[in-house]
């Protein structure tokens, strides 16, 4: 998604979002990722406007693809990797991670993968932080194209879009 991202090309206005609809994207990420309301508070100050480009004092927070899930940037990610669930990719896999493309199942069913186990199975759609075989912090965000149940079952295809990885313009880019 943010492979060739430039933000003067990229982002044509910025305009403060009303209170509602701030109050309503608040709801929506308490409910779509593993946060308590505190952690939100001290990520995002409700006294603090938001930006309809998604950003607080220039510093991306939120990424949301038209009324796709919201995911956090990968930089909240290192600061709060508990808001998302983990899969985790094998070695082999990483070079295409960082290169963009979206992660096939067999690169996380592998012996140097990881998908939650079947009691805390996830359902296709929901948004999870991509962790690397031996690394300590995400490398990726994006969003399940299967269930974890159905990859260890079938096995092929595309199993997570990504959405942001290590290195891409978005990362490159500390402020907008």
């Amino acid at each position: 998604m943010f492979k060739k991202f430039s933000p003067s090309t990229d982002i044509a206005g910025q305009t403060p979002v009303k209170s509602s609809v701030q109050r309503a994207i608040r709801a929506a990420i308490l409910s779509q990722w593993k946060i308590e309301p505190e952690t939100l508070e001290a990520l995002w100050p409700k006294k603090e406007g938001l930006v309809h480009v998604k950003c607080l004092h220039g510093e991306p927070l939120i990424i949301q693809h038209f009324d796709g899930p919201f995911y956090p940037t990968l930089r909240v990610l290192h600061k709060y990797p508990y808001i998302l669930p983990k899969v985790g990719i094998d070695r082999g896999a990483i070079r295409y991670l960082l290169g963009g493309a979206p992660m096939m199942c067999p690169g996380l069913t592998s012996k140097g993968g990881w998908l939650p186990p079947a009691e805390e199975a996830l359902g296709a759609g929901t948004a999870v932080a991509i962790y690397a075989e031996g690394k300590e912090h995400a490398v990726g965000v994006g969003v399940l194209k299967l269930g974890t149940e159905e990859m260890r079952r079938v096995n092929k295809d595309v199993g997570v879009d990504v959405a942001s990885y290590l290195g891409d313009d978005l990362w490159a880019h500390k402020s907008l």
